[in-house]
Parts: C-alpha cells; sequence; structure tokens
C-alpha cells in the first residue's frame, strides 16, 4: 500500500487556491475530506446543517473538528424546520416504507444539499465536495440534488481514492492520524448517521451479516431498562399534519424531536433493514425511528378512518412510486411534486386525534377521534344495521354477479364434458 502521506494530482487538483464548499458532519469521511482537498489546492469552507439528532455541545465540537482540520470558514444551518415542511410531512402522508420496511431516514441529504450550494452561491464558488463513498446510495442522491439545482462542479474525495484503497475506512483513519487528527472510537467501527429522522448505523459486523454488536445502538433503550408503565400521548393531525401533541400546538421539527425522545424510552421504531440499493447492492443498516414509527402509526388510524375505500385502495400505489424516487435521489423529479399534489388533496379530511400506547417494542394506536370519521349512524359492523336481510341478499347477489356466472357456465360446461366422456367410455366398454 502507498504512504498515506503521498499526495497524487487528480482531476481535482488546482494548481493554485480556489473556494469548494464540503458538506461536513464531523464523521470519518467527512474529516478526512477537509485535509484532503487543503492538500490540492482548495480552500475549504464547511457547512454543517444541522437536521437535528445533535446537541449544543456536538455542534459546537463540529465547528471546532472543522477548524481544527483546517477550514478556511464554517457555518451551521438549523435544517430542522425545512426537514419536516419538505420531508416528513409528505412521508407521512404517503405512510409508506421503502420496501415496506425502511423509513428513508437519511433523506435529511437533500436538505444539506440545499444548505451547502447557498454557501457555494454566498462565496461566488461552482464547486461543492462531499464525504460519499462510490458504493452506497449517498452519492447519488447528493450527486442528482446537485446537477437539478444548478451547474456546479462535484468533487467526491472518497470516491477518488477508493480507485487506488481497497480497505477505504482504514486509509482514511491513517491518513488523518500521520497528521495528527485523531479519530473518534466509535467512529472506527460503525458508519452512523444521526438526524431529526433518527439513526442509521452500518459497517462492522453489521456488514458482515452478523448480529449487532452493543455498539451498535443509537437512542434506543435495550429492552431490560424500559419503563414498567405504559406511555399513551396523544397527536392531533389537521389535513394530514401533525399538529399538536398532548394537547399543546407546537412546532413539527419539534414535536418530533419529543416523539424520538418519549419513544426511544420503550426501544420502539428499532430494527436490522436490509434491502435493495440504488446501485443495485443489497445493503444492511441497524436503524432506530421512535419518533416517526410513531407518527406514521397515529396517521395510519387516522386515515384508515376518514378515507374512502377507494382511496385507501389507490393511495399505497401512487405513496410507493413517492417514495422509491425518495430512496433513489429523484427529490426534484417533476413526478415527486406530481404525486404530492396527489397526496396533499388525499388528505384534505384527514383531521382528528389519535391516542398511542406503546408497552416497549412496538406501538399502536388504540383510540381515534375525528369528525369526519365514515361511520354510518344506523349501522355498526358485524353488530347492527338500519337495511333489511332482503336488502343484504339482493346486494350480494348482484355484487357477486360476474363471479357466480362463470361459475354456473364453467360448471355446466364440464358438466357435459364429463357426461360424454362417461358416455364414451361405456360405449368402449
Amino acid at each position: 500500500m502507498m504512504p498515506a502521506s503521498t499526495i497524487h494530482d487528480s482531476p481535482f487538483t488546482i494548481h493554485g487556491s480556489s473556494d469548494i464548499t464540503l458538506a461536513f458532519s464531523g464523521g470519518l469521511d467527512t474529516s478526512f475530506c477537509i485535509p484532503w482537498l487543503i492538500e490540492r489546492g482548495w480552500r475549504v469552507h464547511t457547512v454543517f446543517a444541522d437536521t437535528g439528532g445533535v446537541d449544543a455541545d456536538e455542534r459546537a465540537w463540529i465547528e471546532s473538528r472543522a477548524r481544527e482540520l483546517g477550514a478556511a470558514s464554517h457555518v451551521t444551518v438549523d435544517g430542522g424546520p425545512a426537514l419536516w415542511r419538505d420531508f416528513v410531512v409528505p412521508f407521512v402522508m404517503a405512510g409508506e416504507g421503502y420496501q415496506g420496511q425502511y423509513p428513508l431516514l437519511v433523506s435529511d441529504r437533500y436538505l444539506i444539499v440545499a444548505a451547502a450550494l447557498r454557501r457555494c452561491d454566498e462565496l461566488g464558488t461552482r464547486a461543492i465536495a462531499h464525504g460519499c463513498t462510490g458504493m452506497g446510495n449517498d452519492q447519488v442522491r447528493f450527486d442528482l440534488t446537485v446537477k437539478a439545482l444548478g451547474d456546479y462542479t462535484i468533487v467526491a474525495p472518497i470516491r477518488e481514492i477508493q480507485k487506488e484503497h481497497t480497505h477505504t475506512r482504514t486509509y482514511e483513519q491513517a491518513y488523518l492520524a500521520e497528521r495528527g487528527f485523531a479519530v473518534r472510537s466509535k467512529q472506527q467501527a460503525y458508519t452512523i448517521n444521526e438526524n431529526l429522522l433518527g439513526v442509521t448505523m452500518s459497517g462492522g459486523e453489521i456488514d458482515r451479516w452478523q448480529a449487532p454488536g452493543e455498539g451498535a445502538r443509537g437512542w434506543c433503550v435495550p429492552r431490560a431498562d424500559w419503563p414498567d408503565e405504559p406511555l399513551r400521548v396523544r397527536i392531533e393531525f389537521g389535513h394530514g399534519e401533525a399538529v399538536a401533541l398532548d394537547g399543546q400546538r407546537i412546532e413539527g421539527h419539534l414535536l418530533l424531536a419529543k416523539l424520538n425522545a418519549l419513544f426511544a424510552r420503550y426501544g420502539v421504531g428499532r430494527g436490522v433493514y436490509t434491502g435493495d440499493t440504488t446501485i443495485g447492492l443489497k445493503g444492511r443498516i441497524v436503524y432506530e425511528a421512535p419518533g416517526l414509527c410513531a407518527l406514521l402509526a397515529a396517521h395510519r388510524a387516522l386515515e384508515e378512518a376518514v378515507l374512502s375505500k377507494a382511496q385507501n385502495r389507490a393511495k399505497p400505489v401512487l405513496a410507493k412510486q413517492w417514495v422509491e424516487l425518495v430512496y433513489e435521489g429523484f427529490f426534484h423529479d417533476p413526478l415527486k411534486a406530481d404525486l404530492e399534489a396527489f397526496l396533499r388533496s388525499s388528505q384534505r379530511c384527514v383531521n382528528g386525534t389519535v391516542t398511542l400506547e406503546t408497552q416497549g417494542g412496538s406501538v399502536q394506536a388504540i383510540a381515534v377521534e375525528s369528525p369526519h370519521t365514515l361511520h354510518a349512524q344506523g349501522a355498526t359492523y358485524a353488530q347492527s344495521a338500519d337495511w333489511g336481510v332482503a336488502e343484504a341478499e339482493g346486494f350480494i347477489r348482484l355484487y357477486g354477479m360476474s363471479s357466480t356466472l362463470w361459475a354456473e357456465v364453467n360448471q355446466r360446461t364440464e358438466d357435459r364434458g364429463q357426461r360424454t366422456e362417461d358416455r364414451g367410455q361405456r360405449t368402449e366398454r
């Protein structure tokens, strides 16, 4: 292996100095990017889009980390409100996970790119860098978003070093250590993404398809430490968007943060997910999304009560398309906007309050209150009805006429064929 200090010219080496914006998280990959870019002539300006999941101390550490590594400037952007508005609201309206499970926890990438491009415009540069690898989905999300939002040059240092080094994380750690930069111990074992939506963890034994170790845990409390008393909360929705928690109106991103804290104590929203990545590999992660899973459970219970039968049948098909577009990087595709118009239209009567309960591990909607519940005044399912038996029998006869006719016609045909066959066999005898 080549020494970590060796510097090579690449298509992105600048002889002189030029400004570039780096989407920065403080993790191993983006930490590596700063000195790598500087050594190739770039003046690096870091942007941390705070999309939740970090406290004030962590934000301060990320800024100091950027400056320690040599960043010319660093800005922190509050991305919580935009993440709620542009992703969480339509995602909950859609109500579908990717491949029926994964709740798209890294969809903050689109908001991160937007923040970094705004910084590019402020600096008057058309160059943007990110720490995505050449193996995962994030590179697709970053690159397609950049291309959709303007004419910029994309620099991806991790993809560059992967052209020569197979054990990329080991190389990055050695590269930083040789330059006197420490690496957090947890970063040596796992790739960890944390934001308002939840936590995802990959690397180590997770990538080897083994049982996740104790270190692969984020917010969700282990079962032995769940509280003894059940948790109940009430979430109010207006036109499909959560607007209040336990009777208190609250901004959406703050509501989701509270739900994360409440339901993480009961281990809600944790899972191991294996699915098809955008580039064709199988991806495996541990994820935790306590608040988002609670929101989805509450919204689905309300929606099932107020949407028509036809809406409840059609909506999942279109929602699945929306989810696939977002997962695969097409956040700015016109079809996504078209599908969102449908989703928002479907929510005009999704108003009411849902009571959720958990005793640990899973969450259930135990009560629904809405002025739009499609409840017939004179009828209760399997109990009582304001129509007569003759009407019910007539409905069944007409409703099943096509199926019944098929059976009758084809049964007669089969009977005639059987009789002919029987006569033929008697003649032969």
